[in-house]
């Protein structure tokens, strides 16, 4: 776990926040006016709330900005006697949320910050606002990729069938870098001693590197399906549905195929806008952290 007062040379100089609401101690920054509309944005594999870092200060200017560490990334705990699920993931969020008293909230949501900002929107839709999702799926839109597997999860699958997946991903304190390039990182110019630093802080040994292998093999091993069919039957995907979204989809994604996306979100929002970026990998946040700021502030604005 990161220290608290780290601020990576200044890059991440946030006030750190720590919640226990869900029997860990998980981390999140809250920034900006208090009394303003809450952003809520959610990381996935195998970052933390550091992706956002180039987002967070101009979005503060007019939003309550909240960017929560997923149980076992960045500054959060990784505890061993949890499970690392899909399912664990959303009830996570949902004792941080009420515990936070939020409530008209947007989710800006990337990687898996999308199948835990749908479920939890469609289990709890009177405290979601919108929806501003970046190459992600919520998986409730019956979308489908063309061509099957993307690099990342055929990747995942080789390793996985090797013996070797927890070996690879269990040393990302010295890997990460490679490890993010095969999902779809490319802004190569981002890259410093700094940025290294602070995505393999979260990764010191082996027993760290729990939640970031649990990621994909809740995918490659099926687990997750239970907890949509779950929330598909008891959850108000009706209300998920009204709900305003606006999609941004990269076009060198190499972890969630591009029409994978499209069509899942085109199942549940069909007149949403899309908006469609080149040359902007999986990780958005560092390709293109500016425009994302303004199309977030522009759609809260269009959707009052």
């Amino acid at each position: 776990m990161i220290p608290a007062d780290e601020t990576f040379d200044g890059s991440w100089p946030f006030k750190p926040l720590f919640s226990s609401a869900s029997g860990f101690r998980q981390h999140y920054v809250d920034e900006g006016p208090r009394d303003a509309e809450v952003l809520l944005l959610l990381h996935g594999e195998p970052t933390w709330g550091y992706l956002y870092r180039n987002m967070i200060p101009a979005l503060a200017q007019h939003y309550r900005v909240i960017v929560p560490d997923h149980m076992g990334f960045g500054k959060s705990e990784t505890p061993q006697n949890r499970e690392y699920t899909l399912r664990t993931h959303v009830e996570n969020l949902e004792r941080l949320i009420e515990a936070l008293e939020l409530e008209a909230v947007t989710m800006v949501a990337q990687d898996w910050g999308g199948p835990i900002s749908g479920a939890f929107t469609a289990r709890n839709p009177d405290r979601v606002k919108r929806l501003f999702l970046m190459n992600t799926v919520l998986g409730y839109g019956g979308g489908k990729a063309a061509n099957g597997k993307t690099p990342w999860f055929k990747w995942i699958e080789e390793h996985a069938t090797a013996g070797t997946l927890e070996g690879i991903l269990g040393e990302l304190g010295s890997t990460v870098l490679s490890v993010m390039k095969i999902i779809g990182f490319q802004n190569s110019s981002a890259v410093s001693d700094t940025w290294i630093r602070a995505y393999s802080a979260p990764f010191p040994d082996r027993a760290s590197c729990i939640g970031a292998l649990n990621f994909p093999l809740d995918i490659h091993e099926g687990r997750f399906l239970p907890f949509v069919i779950e929330t598909l039957e008891t959850g108000d995907i009706a209300a998920l549905r009204n709900k305003p979204a606006m999609l941004v989809s990269g076009d060198r994604d190499h972890a969630i195929a591009k029409d994978h996306a499209v069509s899942d979100f085109r199942g549940l929002f069909p007149e949403a806008p899309i908006i469609n970026v080149e040359g902007v990998g999986h990780f958005c946040q560092e390709d293109i952290p500016e425009t994302l700021s303004a199309l977030i502030d522009s759609f809260v604005q269009a959707n009052p």
